[in-house]
């Protein structure tokens, strides 16, 4: 359970104000079709996050424990510096669809593309390869990634103008400098 309950606090804050979150209220905005995003949402971070828990997995199954500890604490501390610089969409991203299946198929790609390299992506390389069960991980960071964007899918651009961006960032910087040093000094 706490794999699951970490993962999903971790992401959903790391995804405020993210790209992926912009490129949400843009696809709603520009579409006006919710649900076929929330569903290509969920499908694109399903098959992101399973990549990028597995390779945590591996790593963790391949890597000598004491590097990998100095390793995911450094990579924790790295998240908590990459939180305090915004991201921003790119207009590209937003591409053109019609049909459900078309906004589907469009979240479903730009999401997934979205996401690689992304600072949840990365994150949940280091959940993965911190914290068992792989399928708690992966569910934790879907639903953070959910709980993140579908509220940005339907009520659009009324609850960015009321969420404080740099204070929820600054919050997530501190919660992963907290598990960076919390991981380097439990020796």
């Amino acid at each position: 359970m706490d794999a699951f309950l970490i993962s999903t606090g971790l992401v959903a804050l790391a995804e405020m104000g993210d790209k992926t979150q912009l490129l949400s209220l843009v696809l709603a905005t520009r579409h006006r079709r919710a649900w076929p995003i929330v569903w290509g949402i969920l499908v694109a971070t399903l098959l992101n996050h399973s990549i990028a828990g597995a390779l945590g997995a591996w790593i963790d199954q391949h890597v000598d424990p004491e590097w990998m500890r100095w390793v995911l604490g450094a990579g924790f501390l790295a998240m908590a510096l990459w939180m305090l610089v915004p991201d921003k969409l790119e207009e590209e991203d937003a591409g053109a669809a019609s049909s459900g299946w078309g906004v589907f198929c469009l979240t479903v790609w730009v999401f997934f593309l979205a996401e690689m390299g992304d600072k949840t992506q990365a994150a949940t390389v280091a959940l993965g390869a911190q914290y068992e069960p792989l399928w708690a991980v992966v569910l934790g960071t879907t639903f953070g990634m959910l709980l993140a964007n579908v509220p940005v899918v339907f009520l659009g651009e009324a609850i960015t103008r009321r969420i404080p961006i740099r204070l929820i960032h600054l919050l997530t910087a501190v919660l992963f400098a907290i598990i960076g040093l919390w991981v380097l000094l439990a020796a």
